[in-house]
């Protein structure tokens, strides 16, 4: 976890929303956000545009699942609590309307390993979970499933979600993932991409374990 205070926490959800604008990967008031915070999270709320929003804004939810705070929280803070609530390496989470992860979602596309790329959301192809209405408990449990082993999936009909250790991995995370979506749309456009095989994945994934990390006696 990052350490940072719960204040400093609240300043930089809204500096990751306001982020994920300005890179494009979201649009107006779509998408959420929510960082872990002790005894529960923190996350963005209902229906409020980015650029007016104030860090008493940002919604407190416990450990279980009660909402504090002066607004609403997000309509999809059932994906948020759950993902914190069970991935304990996560810290961060990030839903956006990728405007490629979103072409392929509704077409109920997953990206394969088109590109080794790939890997940076652990594993060998993104999933796509199956549509839900938004804000419910199926869409949480099909979110869950997709990102089994995973560090992103697409949201059929919907768009993406993306989790890392912190909100400034999770954003960077995500602008790879609608990259690798951008990508694999303009070569769909050429033809049937070619997939790497499985067995170059696990190759590759392994190198990501330790790719930008110190080598001992260094």
């Amino acid at each position: 976890m990052t350490g940072r205070t719960e204040s400093a926490l609240r300043r930089q959800i809204i500096e990751t929303c306001l982020g994920m604008n300005r890179l494009g990967i979201n649009q107006g008031m779509a998408g959420n956000v929510s960082t872990r915070l002790d005894g529960g999270l923190l996350i963005t709320p209902s229906g409020l545009p980015y650029d007016g929003m104030k860090p008493s804004d940002i919604v407190f939810i416990d450990k279980n699942g009660r909402p504090k705070g002066e607004q609403n929280p997000s309509s999809e803070w059932r994906f948020h609590y759950d993902i914190l609530r069970g991935r304990k390496n996560a810290g961060a989470v990030l839903h956006a309307h990728a405007p490629y992860c979103t072409a392929l979602a509704c077409l109920g596309r997953e990206i394969p390993a088109f590109h080794y790329m790939v890997a940076v959301a652990g594993g060998d192809s993104i999933r796509c979970a199956p549509y839900a209405t938004f804000g419910s408990q199926e869409l949480s449990n099909n979110a869950l499933a997709a990102l089994e082993g995973r560090k992103a999936c697409l949201l059929a009909n919907h768009g993406m979600i993306c989790i890392d250790r912190d909100l400034d991995a999770v954003l960077a995370l995500a602008v790879e993932v609608e990259t690798l979506a951008r990508q694999y749309c303009q070569a769909l456009q050429l033809g049937e991409p070619i997939v790497l095989p499985a067995a170059e994945m696990r190759r590759v994934l392994e190198k990501f374990e330790t790719y930008g990390k110190p080598q001992d006696g260094e």
